[in-house]
């Protein structure tokens, strides 16, 4: 595993040469498939917003051949809803060291570094950004963490972003076109 150099930004080329080695985008979940507000009530149930757009990304993604998987820092039965919903099996609740969680998901999974796409939004995403093959971040996120990804999103977190990063997956491994037709009749 080697780091994002935060000096050299890649060129198309490079990006599209990440992305085709990529077999799983894992996300952040707030401030990512989020906006990173947080809801709660009086009793202190949480609430979550989530884009339908962004899992209907996810959803081609997977039907596509690449899968996803969640590491977050908080732990929230809402996640577990939506990943279920949206197919995700690898999920990572609570991972205060995001490292060792992406550590495990390689471990389960039997993937490389260098296959997993990671779209973080804040510091703490750092040490799984520096080390996955294609670094994904959203517009509103520290300079530290645009510096060191691959790309950063036109589209804001929970507002597309992770539709966009799907997409662009798709479309850098020729499988855009396949999913469209799948609708286009």
């Amino acid at each position: 595993m080697t780091g994002n150099d935060p000096k050299q930004p890649l060129d198309h080329g490079e990006i599209e040469r990440r992305a085709r080695e990529v077999r799983m985008l894992v996300f952040d979940v707030d401030g990512v498939l989020t906006d990173g507000s947080l809801f709660y009530d009086n009793q202190g149930q949480e609430y979550k917003a989530f884009n339908s757009r962004d899992g209907h990304g996810i959803k081609m993604l997977r039907a596509s051949g690449v899968e996803s998987g969640i590491i977050t820092g908080r732990t929230s039965r809402i996640v577990l809803h939506r990943a279920r919903n949206l197919g995700i099996e690898h999920i990572h609740q609570g991972a205060e060291d995001k490292l060792e969680a992406l550590r495990t998901l390689l471990r389960d999974t039997g993937l490389q570094a260098q296959q997993i796409a990671y779209m973080g939004d804040d510091v703490v995403d750092l040490p799984v950004l520096n080390r996955c093959g294609l670094a994904i971040t959203v517009p509103d996120a520290p300079a530290e963490v645009k510096q060191r990804s691959h790309v950063v999103t036109l589209a804001q977190a929970g507002r597309g972003a992770a539709r966009e990063a799907c997409e662009l997956i798709m479309r850098l491994q020729g499988t855009w076109a396949a999913q469209i037709a799948l609708y286009d009749r």
